[in-house]
């Protein structure tokens, strides 16, 4: 059964890693998806893929840190498929440095492509998303949760989007909109960039990591992220559910 189908969802940086897992597991469950990215052919190669298996897409380029490109995303695929019903907001650019070393540029960086493009896409998407009683979806992080060495301006920007998140679930509750959280842990071409700068780290990761591995962007990121956004997970709102394979149990 296609828990989507009729729906329509916006997944910014669809065009690789978490958000193309995202994209995929939303097509596969009903959903018609637009995916935004900066590169037009990762767009191309993951809406062609999409494609083959039967699904619905459309792309869109643009960058998250530009608000007209942001208005113009939720335009476009308002205009395409007549509406909006599920918003995830993936795309994320950030520079790794410790705090010492971390620059305003690296924090604007962040912030313009992070909590302030989630912030804007919120806004543009606001009247569609009332009118569908929709639904969001913002990602977050565990190494932001957990303050991990290392991710100073990332972790700043990723816990600023979970304090929108919950303003905006107290908000827009009232209109039917659920606003959530995931919390990812998946072996995404950042995570694989990030373990050959820093070699030491996978096995460490790994090791930490209850489950004993690094999630899949599709199978375990995008599948729970298709069940969140679906009528299964109604009564779900303001909460951060951490994918992660238990990586940040405390106790």
């Amino acid at each position: 059964m296609e828990r989507l189908a009729g729906k329509t969802a916006l997944v910014t940086g669809g065009g690789q890693g978490v958000g193309r897992g995202i994209a995929f597991a939303l097509a596969a469950e009903g959903a018609a998806v637009v995916i935004t990215g900066r590169t037009e052919d990762k767009l191309k190669d993951t809406a062609a893929e999409i494609g083959e298996r039967g699904g619905r897409v459309r792309t869109v380029v643009g960058d998250v840190g530009e608000r007209a490109d942001v208005d113009r995303m939720v335009a476009e695929t308002v205009r395409e498929f007549g509406g909006l019903d599920v918003l995830v907001n993936n795309a994320q650019s950030s520079v790794q440095r410790r705090l010492e070393e971390t620059s305003y540029d690296d924090v604007e960086l962040a912030y313009r492509s992070g909590p302030l493009a989630a912030f804007h896409a919120m806004r543009s998407a606001l009247p569609h998303l009332k009118a569908a009683r929709g639904s969001v979806v913002n990602l977050g992080s565990s190494a932001a949760v957990q303050g991990e060495a290392g991710f100073a301006a990332y972790a700043m920007a990723k816990e600023a989007i979970r304090g929108l998140t919950r303003v905006a679930a107290r908000e827009w509750g009232p209109y039917g909109i659920r606003v959530n959280v995931v919390c990812p842990a998946a072996l995404s071409p950042a995570a694989e960039a990030y373990f050959a700068a820093h070699p030491d780290q996978a096995d460490k990761v790994v090791a930490g990591i209850p489950l004993g591995r690094m999630g899949d962007p599709e199978t375990d990121i995008g599948r729970a992220v298709a069940a969140l956004v679906s009528e299964d997970m109604a009564y779900l709102t303001g909460a951060t559910l951490m994918l992660e394979g238990g990586r940040t149990l405390l106790g």
